[in-house]
């Protein structure tokens, strides 16, 4: 049955009136600006992320206690979505595969500069525990890594994990490793030409590369999320 041009009208109003009928903008966190409410919360002391990921499902746990400042970084970039269509960009076999470049442009170029102090290292850089990138002292941001194996060495100068993988490290083990080292060093993807041209230059020059198709923080069976 065809509706009448009232009736359609009608009910578009019915349901714009209807509660949780759409987002909001405070449903909708606003990725160009960092300095957001949303973007500025202090984690629960122990939480998981879930990253649903093109190689399979992964469960970070994050312990505020190890490094309260990148544990709160990554729960608000998480709960944002920030990380939602990231891709892997830097997968080096047998190190650590790096993450956390937003595929737009105009996001990326307003948290590129949002830093963070550091945190002091209490937990090693072993196989599985997740931390952030950093470009010197003070200088972390939205990158990530994973550590394929055990890298301790990283601790003394300064990466500070702020949590691990429980589940579905198989996943990351997976990740396409093929480009290698990024330009230009290697043959990989330049994080330059990735902050200006996003994921446009990715899939064009680097199709092969796995990414996070969205990431959430999970609540434990039986608590609210």
């Amino acid at each position: 049955m065809m509706l009448s041009p009232a009736r359609l009208v009608g009910l578009v109003l019915l349901f714009l009136l209807l509660p949780g009928a759409f987002a909001t903008a405070q449903d909708v966190p606003n990725l160009l600006n960092p300095e957001a409410e949303v973007f500025n919360q202090e984690a629960p002391e122990v939480f998981k992320a879930l990253l649903e990921t093109t190689q399979g499902d992964v469960v970070i746990e994050v312990h505020r206690a190890w490094a309260p400042k990148g544990a709160d970084r990554f729960y608000n970039l998480v709960n944002g979505g920030f990380y939602d269509g990231c891709r892997f960009f830097r997968v080096i076999s047998g190190f650590m595969a790096q993450i956390g470049i937003n595929g737009d442009p105009a996001v990326a170029a307003k948290w590129r500069t949002a830093q963070i102090l550091d945190d002091p290292v209490k937990q090693s850089n072993k196989r599985g525990f997740v931390t952030f990138a950093t470009a010197g002292p003070n200088t972390r941001t939205t990158q990530i890594f994973f550590n394929f194996k055990d890298n301790s060495g990283l601790d003394r100068q300064g990466f500070a994990p702020f949590g691990k993988v429980i589940e579905g490290m198989s996943a990351i083990d997976n990740l396409y490793a093929g480009y290698g080292e990024g330009a230009p060093r290697g043959k990989g993807p330049s994080q330059g030409r990735l902050q200006r041209e996003g994921n446009v230059y990715l899939k064009a020059d680097f199709p092969k590369l796995d990414y996070i198709k969205k990431a959430s923080i999970v609540a434990d069976e039986g608590e609210e999320k």
